[in-house]
C-alpha cells in the first residue's frame, strides 16, 4: 500500500514473516527440537521470501493485493507440519497468530500514512516495535496460560466454533486489509478499529469460554475423586467392621471351645477330643475370608466388590493373578479397579430394573505380562448405552470413575478402551509396570 523499492518490501516481508514465526513459536509446541526448528524455519522463510520478492518485481499490483493472504497460507501448510499440537489447536493458535500479524501490518500502515506522510521506514519501526511489544506480552504474561490452555480447547473445540472463528476473522481483517481503499477518512480508522477490536473480543470469548469449560471438567475430575475416595472409605469401613464381627465372634465361639476341650481333657477321651479338633480347623477353614491374590490391597477391594455384587445377585467370575511384588503403587491400582467394579455393579443393578429376566454377569480380569499389567473387565449392561469419544456417557456408569480411570491410566502410558458389544459393556486397559530401582540400576550398566 506505501509502495517502494523490491529492497524495501523485501525487508518489510523479512520483518513480517519473522514477527509470525516468532509470535507463533511462542505459542506452540514444535515437532522438532528447538535448533532443528529454528533451521527449518530459517529455510523455508528464505525460500518463501525470495518467492515474494521475485513476485514483488513481477507484477507489484497483484503482490500488493494478495501478498501477504498467500504469505500467511503457505505459513500456515508450514506450521501444521511443523506444530506437535492437535488440529484444532494449531488452527486456534494461527488464527491468533494471523490476528497479531494484522495489528502489526494494519498498525504499522496507518502509522506511517497518518503521523509520517506515508514514510516506508516510519511503518517499518512500527512494526519491530509492535512485534517486540507483542512478543513480550505473550512471553511474560499469556504463554503459559496459552499452553496450559491447549489442552481444553484439544478436548473441547469443536468444528463449528472453529470455523464461526475463521470466517469472522478472515472476513474481519481481510476488509481490513482491503487494498482498494485508498482514502484514509476518520470513517475509515473508526471502521479498522471497531474491527480490530469485533475480531479481538471474538478470540477473547473463545479462550474465555474453553478456558471455563476445561476448568469446570477439572472441577468435575476432582468432584469424582472425592466420590470416590468416599467410596473406597465405605468399602474399607464394611471390611473393618466385618474384622471386628468375626473378631467378636471368635472370642465368643472360643469360650464354647475351651469348654468343650477342657471335659474332653478332664474324661481322658483323646480319640474324641482330636476328632473335635479336625471338625474345628474344617470349620475355621470355611469361615476364613476369600483368597483372591497375594496383593493384600487389591484382594481386599476386589473381596469387598465381590461380596456387594453377590449381595446384588449379580454372578461374579474373578480372574486374578497378581503378586504382592508389584512397583505400582497400590492407590493407583485401587484407583483402576475399584472404579471399573462400581461401575460394572451398577451397570448391572440398572439392568435389574431395566428387565428381570436377563442374567447379570461380570467377569475381572487382571493379569501381569512381564513388563505389562492387563486389566479386563466386562458386565451385563443396557442395550443402549452410549458412548461418547470413546468414552461411556456418565448416565449409563453413575457419574464415577471413567476419568478417575483414565487419569490414572495414562500416568503409566496406558492403552485402554471402552465398547458396548451388544449388551456387554467391556472395558480393556494395559499399562506399563515402572521398574524397581534395582532393575532401573542394572539395566543402566
Amino acid at each position: 500500500m506505501l509502495g517502494g523499492s523490491a529492497a524495501i518490501a523485501v525487508l518489510r516481508y523479512i520483518i513480517s514473516l519473522g514477527g509470525t514465526v516468532l509470535l507463533f513459536s511462542l505459542m506452540s509446541e514444535p515437532r522438532l527440537e528447538r535448533k532443528k526448528a529454528a533451521v527449518c524455519y530459517a529455510c523455508f522463510s528464505v525460500v518463501l521470501i525470495a518467492a515474494a520478492g521475485f513476485w514483488y518485481v513481477v507484477n507489484w499490483e497483484s503482490c500488493v493485493k494478495v501478498s501477504a493472504f498467500a504469505m500467511y497460507v503457505c505459513f500456515c501448510c508450514f506450521a501444521f507440519y511443523m506444530s506437535k499440537d492437535s488440529v484444532f489447536l494449531t488452527i486456534y493458535k494461527l488464527t491468533l497468530n494471523f490476528y497479531l500479524l494484522a495489528v502489526f501490518l494494519i498498525v504499522g500502515i496507518e502509522v506511517a500514512i497518518i503521523f509520517f506522510d506515508r514514510n516506508l521506514w516510519a511503518d517499518i519501526v512500527t512494526r519491530v516495535i509492535l512485534i517486540f511489544l507483542i512478543a513480550l506480552f505473550i512471553e511474560k504474561k499469556i504463554k503459559s496460560v496459552i499452553r496450559g490452555f491447549g489442552y481444553y480447547v484439544e478436548n473441547e473445540l469443536d468444528r463449528f466454533s472453529v470455523a464461526v472463528m475463521l470466517v469472522s476473522i478472515l472476513f474481519g481483517i481481510g476488509f481490513i486489509l482491503n487494498p482498494n481503499v485508498h482514502d484514509q477518512t476518520p470513517y475509515r480508522l473508526f471502521q479498522i478499529i471497531m474491527n480490530f477490536f469485533l475480531t479481538g473480543v471474538l478470540q477473547l470469548l473463545i479462550f474465555r469460554l474453553y478456558l471455563h469449560i476445561g476448568k469446570e471438567k477439572e472441577y468435575e475430575k476432582e468432584n469424582q475423586l472425592m466420590k470416590m475416595n468416599q467410596r473406597l472409605l465405605e468399602r474399607n469401613m464394611e471390611l473393618l467392621e466385618e474384622s471386628v464381627q468375626f473378631g467378636k465372634r471368635i472370642k465368643h465361639d472360643a469360650r464354647h471351645h475351651n469348654a468343650v476341650i477342657a471335659e474332653y481333657a478332664r474324661r481322658g477321651q483323646k480319640e474324641e477330643l482330636l476328632q473335635y479338633l479336625e471338625e474345628y480347623e474344617k470349620e475355621t477353614d470355611k469361615s476364613a475370608g476369600e483368597t483372591i491374590c497375594q496383593n493384600t490391597a487389591v484382594n481386599n477391594i476386589l473381596s469387598a466388590y465381590t461380596r456387594k455384587a453377590r449381595r446384588e445377585q449379580i454372578k461374579v467370575t474373578l480372574d486374578v493373578e497378581l503378586d504382592g511384588n508389584l512397583t505400582i503403587p497400590n492407590i493407583d491400582l485401587i484407583t483402576i479397579l475399584a472404579n471399573a467394579y462400581e461401575n460394572a455393579i451398577y451397570g448391572c443393578i440398572e439392568v435389574r430394573k431395566q428387565t428381570k429376566e436377563r442374567e447379570c454377569l461380570i467377569h475381572l480380569m487382571l493379569k501381569r505380562k512381564k513388563n505389562k499389567l492387563v486389566i479386563y473387565c466386562s458386565n451385563t449392561c443396557r442395550i443402549e448405552t452410549e458412548l461418547k469419544k470413546g468414552q461411556p456417557k456418565p448416565e449409563f456408569t453413575g457419574g464415577i470413575g471413567v476419568l478417575s480411570i483414565i487419569k490414572t491410566a495414562e500416568n503409566y502410558d496406558g492403552e485402554y478402551d471402552f465398547k458396548n458389544d451388544h449388551g456387554i459393556f467391556v472395558f480393556r486397559l494395559i499399562m506399563n509396570i515402572p521398574m524397581a530401582e534395582a532393575e532401573n540400576k542394572k539395566s543402566e550398566k
